[in-house]
This record gives C-alpha cells, sequence and structure tokens, in this order.
C-alpha cells in the first residue's frame, strides 16, 4: 500500500516535472510571466524549464518579417489620383516590449505602414514617386520606425513596390514624353546640319585656295559612281571651267573684231554720200 502511495506520488511528480518542460527553437526567445509579471530574463533556444500553473511562457519569432503594404489610394501634392503599395521589412529586437506594450505587434506594424504611406503620398509629388523613390523609402521608414522603437521593433527597410496611375495620365505621360524624344530629335539634327556647314565652308575655302582640289574631287565622285555597276554616269560640268572660257572670250572680242562685222561696216561708210565744203569767196577759179 504504502509502495503504491509512492510510486503514485513519483508519478505525478515526474507528470508535473515534464509538464514544466518547453523548447524553444533558435529563432525564438522565451518571456516568463510569473503570476502575471514578466521576468526579466529572456529564456533562449533550448530547453526551458518553468514551474506548472505559476509559470507561463510566451514565444517570440526573432525572424526578418516580410509584411506587404495593401495599394493605398492618395493625391499627390500637385493633385494626381495614384495608387501605391509597398512593402516593410522587419524584426524583433526586445521580445519583452513587443508583447508587454503592444498587443498586437503585426497588426500595429501594418496600420502604421499604411498611415504613413499615405502621408508620403499626400507629401510628395507625382516625379517624387516615380523617380526619386530612394529618397521616400528613407522617409517611408524614418516615420514607421520611430512609434516602432517604443514597441521593441526594428524596421530593417521599407520600399515602395508600384505606384498605378490613372489612364489619362498615362496617356498624358506617354505624349509627353513623345513629345521630349522629338525635341531631342530635332535638335540633334540641327546641330549635325551645323557641323556640316561648318565642315562644309573649311572644305569650300581649302577648294577655292587650291582649284585642282576640285578637279580632284570630282573624278573621285566618278570613280564612286562608276564602282556601282551603273550604265548611265552622270558628269557635272564644272562651274570654274565656265567661268575660264567666260574670262577668255571676254580678253580676245577686243582685240579683233569678226569679218562680217567689218564688211558690214564697210559696206555702210560707201553707200552714204560725201559732204562737199564751198569754195571760198576769195578763192574764185
Amino acid at each position: 500500500m504504502i509502495i503504491g502511495l509512492l510510486l503514485t506520488a513519483l508519478g505525478l511528480a515526474a507528470a508535473a516535472l515534464l509538464s514544466g518542460v518547453r523548447i524553444i527553437q533558435q529563432y525564438e526567445r522565451g518571456v516568463v510571466f510569473r503570476f502575471g509579471r514578466v521576468l526579466d530574463t529572456v529564456r533562449g533556444p533550448g530547453l526551458a524549464m518553468i514551474i506548472p500553473g505559476v509559470d507561463r511562457l510566451r514565444k517570440v519569432n526573432m525572424q526578418i518579417v516580410t509584411m506587404p503594404v495593401p495599394a493605398q489610394d492618395g493625391i499627390t501634392r500637385d493633385n494626381v489620383t495614384v495608387k501605391v503599395d509597398a512593402v516593410v521589412y522587419f524584426s524583433v529586437a526586445d521580445p519583452v516590449r513587443a508583447i508587454v506594450n503592444v498587443q498586437d505587434y503585426l497588426f500595429a506594424v501594418l496600420q502604421v505602414a499604411q498611415t504613413s504611406l499615405r502621408s508620403v503620398i499626400g507629401k510628395s509629388e507625382l516625379d517624387d514617386l516615380l523617380s526619386n523613390r530612394e529618397r521616400l523609402n528613407q522617409g517611408l521608414e524614418m516615420m514607421i520606425d520611430n512609434p516602432a522603437l517604443g514597441w521593441g521593433i526594428h524596421i530593417d527597410r521599407v520600399e515602395i513596390k508600384d505606384v498605378a496611375l490613372p489612364d489619362s495620365m498615362k496617356r498624358s505621360m506617354s505624349r509627353q514624353a513623345e513629345a521630349e524624344r522629338e525635341r531631342r530629335a530635332r535638335v540633334i539634327t540641327a546641330d549635325g546640319e551645323l557641323q556640316a556647314s561648318e565642315k562644309l565652308a573649311q572644305a569650300a575655302a581649302a577648294m577655292a585656295d587650291t582649284p585642282t582640289a576640285l578637279q580632284l574631287r570630282l573624278l573621285q565622285t566618278v570613280v564612286e559612281v562608276a564602282a556601282e555597276k551603273n550604265s548611265t554616269v552622270v558628269l557635272p560640268f564644272p562651274v570654274e571651267l565656265l567661268r575660264f572660257l567666260e574670262k577668255a572670250t571676254a580678253a580676245v572680242e577686243p582685240a579683233a573684231e569678226p569679218a562680217p562685222e567689218r564688211e558690214f561696216l564697210r559696206g555702210i561708210g560707201a553707200t552714204q554720200p560725201r559732204a562737199t565744203v564751198p569754195a571760198h569767196p576769195d578763192t574764185a577759179p
């Protein structure tokens, strides 16, 4: 009888002892509440012993949590309606504060992220949301990290994922981008024409100093045209040769008149009557 009672007592003690054994994973930490009051010592990974009926163990995950923030509708500072979503990376830095200071730290971080994202949308312009996201991510991270420090939460980073624009704004931006590309194309074409005109002016000045260079250029053009196996070759007549012939003709014409013109003038002089000079009265025959 006594042996049976001893065995029963030992069994109950062993069961009570086993009921107080807890296993904590490597990525977890244990917070112990004794009679409702939190203990300062945080249990690490491994085997943890608690007093059954007296202590209560809460496990806290210390891994980095990836929390997507739902898309938030907002109006930018330049009055454009957009829909922006983001993602928050955070982890628990102090498990005691994460359990004691806030009821549900996951829900709390999500709500702070949504309100902070709306605030960033209202303070920013559309161009900043599209092209200057790095600065906006830093500002959003600071806004979320400020209240999260009191909860024992460390915000690792915040990233804006997507900015959804209305269809009318997309069409307007497309027309603007097309006009900008056309303007750049025209500027590049004008710059090319300016550079080409400068080079042509330099080439013309060089050829004016050396007329033979124009003849060489003409022969080179003929060679390039003949290399294409064309049946017809157009040979341009140089203007300098026309000017040379014009000068030569002007120099020859004053020296001698044509023979038909001399005969014509001689015939006109033969047909004209000759004037008679009256005799002087004193010189009568």
